[in-house]
């Protein structure tokens, strides 16, 4: 049987200026994508009722209207196009306000037509088809485990926030599954077959951080023997989760609100800036408002941030997840301790509901773990769980991640640098004492834990990502 033929791409240009509109075609045309031109929202509507397109790119500001206009009425009609605006520069209200009302992504102008392509390009991979929509991925929110009223909202509000590309804000308390929350968001979208990349700000070096993120060319400094692209650059085509956002200095803050705002990047040593194709999802167990009222955290990169917020219950809130969540863990325990009769007796489940777990699905994940190892059967009763005060301050705790690396007893000291390139040398040369200090440590965990990840880890009170992270940064092994 011969298949239907797929259906042409269609593309809506929508700017008063007839010079950006034909630039934008001849650009689109380029890439073999034909597009229909609109220079004001009535000609806009006028298109959009009489053909469907996969794409409009619309300007914010047109003769008889805006183009949030347009974006309205694409939604109370229910369309499937994927819209982008463009705004002027410095326009973060409206770009902001476009992204809230559904707009799958903005450009700032004057526009890069490599920008544009790449965006266009980014939303026609989430082309709907003809046939009835796509279910997610198998697995997509299976870890996300829960079916109480907070968790389906939870799990509403990723499916919704999937289709586009607007930063996500995701926010709740130490253990409640922010990190899962950001993995099932990756999956749900179209930029699921592109990298996940998740970083823990609260544990990179603060004189670390602008190589981390951004990267550098070989010779940038002394002791940048390699290029390293960074994790803006890793994440190209995915999605970037940077955890614990709101431990980022100041300084830091400024260059991330710039790489948000411009999509664009510039590594240590380079002299021009390269654009980015990134999802951003950013969490905090904190209160960024109230870190942005108390001067620790810039209100223009939490504007940027906050497009789309999402907030993770606490396990208190959600006790009737609690047989599903115990469940869960136990069947993770259960492979760990090569167990496959381990059970949880129904008294015990009972007295888990009076547990206050202030480390969240995380505490209880430490307080089986525990329970399991002490239980004389294979059966965990009630008696085998220690709930008091003492004990589950420990089982939140040692989930917990170090809040920052340890500084080591003695660093050395310099003179005041004279000049930036002095300044630059300094850095380079305690990044690299810095680093051996570190790569010391690390080689003598794994060797205390005889190569394993887990048991090294354990060792130095990192989890076992943290520690695989660092290893891939310094170029160590588990066999080193």
């Amino acid at each position: 049987m011969n298949q239907a033929p797929e259906a042409p791409l269609r593309i809506l240009v929508v700017d008063d200026e007839p010079d950006l509109r034909e630039l934008y075609v001849l650009s689109l045309l380029r890439e073999g994508w034909p597009a229909d031109e609109a220079g004001s929202v009535a000609q806009a509507l006028d298109l959009m009722s009489r053909h469907a397109y996969d794409v409009a790119i619309v300007d914010m500001r047109l003769p008889d209207g805006q183009g949030t206009d347009i974006l309205a009425w694409a939604q109370t009609q229910r369309r499937s196009e994927r819209i982008i605006v463009a705004t002027a520069y410095g326009s973060a209200a409206s770009a902001v306000q476009a992204l809230k009302m559904g707009a799958f992504d903005y450009l700032t102008k004057p526009v890069e037509l490599g920008q544009l392509r790449q965006v266009v390009r980014s939303a026609l991979g989430q082309r709907p088809e003809a046939a009835a929509p796509q279910s997610p991925p198998p697995g997509a929110l299976r870890a996300l485990v829960g079916e109480s009223a907070p968790m389906l909202a939870v799990k509403q509000t990723l499916r919704r926030c999937a289709r586009g590309m607007a930063p996500v804000l995701i926010q709740g308390e130490s253990g409640t599954g922010k990190e899962l929350a950001a993995r099932a968001l990756h999956d749900l979208s179209s930029r699921a077959g592109g990298p996940f990349v998740a970083v823990n700000c609260s544990a990179i070096p603060e004189h670390l951080l602008e190589a981390e993120f951004f990267g550098y060319r070989k010779g940038a400094f002394t002791g940048a023997t390699s290029a390293h692209e960074g994790f803006f650059a890793a994440a190209a085509g995915g999605t970037l989760f940077l955890d614990e956002i709101a431990e980022l200095p100041l300084a830091m803050q400024a260059k991330l609100l710039r790489a948000v705002q411009e999509r664009r990047i510039r590594a240590i040593g380079e002299t021009t800036e390269t654009a980015v194709d990134v999802r951003l999802v950013s969490a905090t167990h904190r209160d960024l408002q109230r870190c942005v009222a108390e001067g620790s955290f810039r209100q223009d990169l939490y504007y940027r941030l906050n497009v789309i917020a999402l907030t993770m219950p606490a396990l208190r809130e959600r006790l009737d997840d609690l047989p599903l969540l115990a469940e869960a863990l136990l069947g993770r325990i259960r492979r760990d301790q090569e167990r496959p009769g381990l059970r949880l007796h129904p008294a015990a489940l009972e007295r888990l509901r009076a547990g206050a777990f202030a480390g969240n699905v995380r505490e209880l994940e430490n307080l089986l773990h525990r329970a399991a190892t002490l239980s004389a059967s294979e059966l965990i009763g009630a008696d085998d769980l220690d709930l008091s005060p003492e004990a589950m301050a420990s089982a939140a705790a040692s989930g917990a991640s170090p809040a920052v690396a340890q500084a080591p007893a003695a660093l050395p000291v310099a003179a005041p640098p004279a000049s930036d390139a002095e300044a630059q040398a300094s850095l380079a040369r305690l990044a690299a004492f810095l680093d051996a200090v570190e790569r010391g440590v690390l080689e003598a965990a794994l060797r205390e834990g005889g190569g394993d990840i887990d048991a090294a880890a354990r060792g130095i009170g990192l989890l076992p990502q943290q520690l695989r992270w660092r290893l891939r940064r310094l170029q160590l092994h588990a066999g080193a």
